[in-house]
């Protein structure tokens, strides 16, 4: 099992360390499945819009819906976040180098979201690498039977580990 980790402090730097991982890994020819997420900062709200780029190419899907002002209940489309899911899970079906998955969230922590897609990339032993966030990183280690290898928040720390996961789940194994 190769899966990796990051948690960046700061809001949405997680989100934007991956998104930048990814466009310089398909730039270097990985073939990548997943999702990365950018937040747009609206000024009808404190909060901000949520879109994931399914990679390798899109669609780019809106995962947030608006409360209105004042609500505090969870934002999160659940039908725009399933929908990336299956759309994600194709795509790890039809075989890549690497999985990047923006976020080990509630969905996650409660048996739904990307979990399924992270479980087929681990048996199709292609690397997985996740944003996960404090409070969650105790259910994404119970789920990965603590083999989770945690990352620096450092894009280079990212792609290192990110090259050396890809290219050696690209090397025939041994027989």
């Amino acid at each position: 099992m190769k899966i990796a980790h990051v948690t960046a402090s700061g809001r949405g730097e997680t989100n934007r360390l991956l998104a930048r991982a990814a466009p310089i890994l398909s730039a270097e020819g990985f073939r990548l499945a997943g999702t990365v997420q950018t937040d747009t900062e609206t000024p009808r709200s404190l909060l901000c819009d949520m879109d994931v780029l399914v990679l390798p190419n899109g669609p780019t899907l809106r995962i947030s819906t608006s409360l209105g002002p004042g609500a505090s209940g969870c934002r999160l489309d659940p039908a725009g976040l399933e929908d990336s899911v299956a759309l994600t899970l194709a795509n790890v079906t039809r075989g890549a180098d690497l999985v990047i998955i923006n976020k080990f969230g509630k969905q996650e922590t409660a048996g739904r979201g990307f979990r399924d897609v992270i479980g087929a990339a681990i048996v199709a032993g292609i690397p997985v690498l996740v944003g996960v966030n404090e409070a969650n990183r105790p259910a994404l280690d119970s789920f990965c039977g603590g083999q989770a290898t945690p990352l620096a928040a450092e894009l280079e720390v990212i792609l290192d580990w990110a090259r050396q996961a890809a290219e050696e789940a690209r090397r025939p194994s041994a027989s």
